[in-house]
């Protein structure tokens, strides 16, 4: 919450407590023992810390409101909203109602200051984000946003730097798991289609779990069937054409996500592949549109519940002033028809 250079992070170093607990300190919060509470204090004057009273004001001053902020994700309706996060917002609201609280939503604007918009004027005592698109254009914003000790929280993007903020599944699992369940049906050249770099740590994740699986079946993962692509069914169909164009031979196909699946199935179909005679093929979250296929999509499925609860029940303790950790979201294989095969 400075307003100078120091940061609340550089009191807590020299203090030897944690960024939340120094935050309470300079709050006067009855939280933190008075010996402790002088201490940050007084280290805080030492290091010209000044404090953003706006911003202080916020805690005293609640709006009983969360924001939550779509990512605008190209989509094949008018929506513009990745499908997985409409069943969050569901969870979320829900949960928020329990809570006494209201939800905000809104689009990300990602040329605009989110502290001002929403913290610092009091519309809203915390920010949830849904989506964040290329991951290298917002991590900045969010590691400012961390170290002005703000609440707020992500889903999905859970590198170390973003602790306590980030929540997600267990995506290197999952990606073994998908990968794995492939290989036990007698699938042996299963492909990747998906991101692969650290502009989406999640699908990265994932991917890191389908080489995991296929090295500990004794396979050498093969770069000529990683198709990179972004999380678009148009995207994933166009990938899909330059894999079957490629010449290289697969028989499973593992999409980092459902979108992903959607855009490889109609791919697939439009030239006249069998699902899953010829192709197995195995997504990544369950969505709601997964069992509207013929064949319906195996995939690995996120709880959107628990994750809902763990965004918000992270978000309330960070406008309360607690400390936080992130959660791993249990995920688990559900098996349909876009696989076929025995499991082995």
């Amino acid at each position: 919450m400075g307003s100078g250079k120091t940061t609340s992070f550089d009191i807590a170093k020299r203090a030897g407590v944690s960024q939340a607990t120094v935050s309470r300190a300079l709050r006067n919060s009855p939280l933190v023992n008075p010996e402790t509470r002088e201490k940050v204090q007084r280290i805080a004057r030492e290091m010209n810390y000044r404090v953003d009273r706006s911003a202080a004001g916020l805690r005293s001053q609640r709006s009983n409101t969360i924001a939550l902020l779509f990512f605008e994700d190209p989509t094949s309706d008018d929506s513009q909203i990745n499908p997985f996060f409409l069943t969050l917002l569901g969870h979320i609201t829900r949960y928020a109602t329990r809570q006494s609280y209201d939800v905000l939503v809104s689009f990300q604007q990602l040329s605009d200051d989110w502290l001002n918009e929403y913290v610092v004027s009091n519309r809203a005592d915390g920010i949830i984000l849904l989506g964040y698109g290329d991951y290298g254009r917002i991590s900045d914003k969010l590691q400012r946003l961390r170290e002005e000790g703000l609440p707020f929280t992500i889903w999905g993007a859970t590198v170390p730097e973003l602790e306590g903020h980030a929540i997600g599944c267990d995506n290197p699992r999952g990606g073994e798991l998908a990968t794995r369940h492939l290989l036990g049906i007698g699938r042996r050249r299963v492909a990747y289609i998906g991101s692969a770099s650290d502009d989406a740590p999640e699908f990265k994740l994932r991917y890191q779990g389908y080489c995991r699986a296929l090295e500990k079946a004794a396979i050498e993962p093969d770069p000529q069937l990683l198709m990179q692509t972004d999380n678009l069914e148009l995207s994933a169909y166009d990938a899909t054409q330059k894999l079957l164009d490629s010449g290289v031979e697969f028989d499973a196909i593992f999409a980092a996500s459902d979108l992903i699946a959607f855009g490889v199935i109609k791919c697939l179909k439009k030239n006249n592949i069998a699902i899953p005679d010829q192709v197995s093929l195995v997504g990544f979250d369950d969505l709601p549109a997964a069992t509207y296929f013929s064949p319906a999509l195996t995939t690995v499925r996120q709880d959107t519940r628990l994750a809902a609860h763990a965004l918000m029940g992270n978000l309330l303790k960070m406008i309360e002033g607690e400390d936080v950790t992130s959660p791993r979201i249990p995920i688990s294989m559900v098996v349909r028809g876009s696989c076929g095969g025995r499991q082995g």
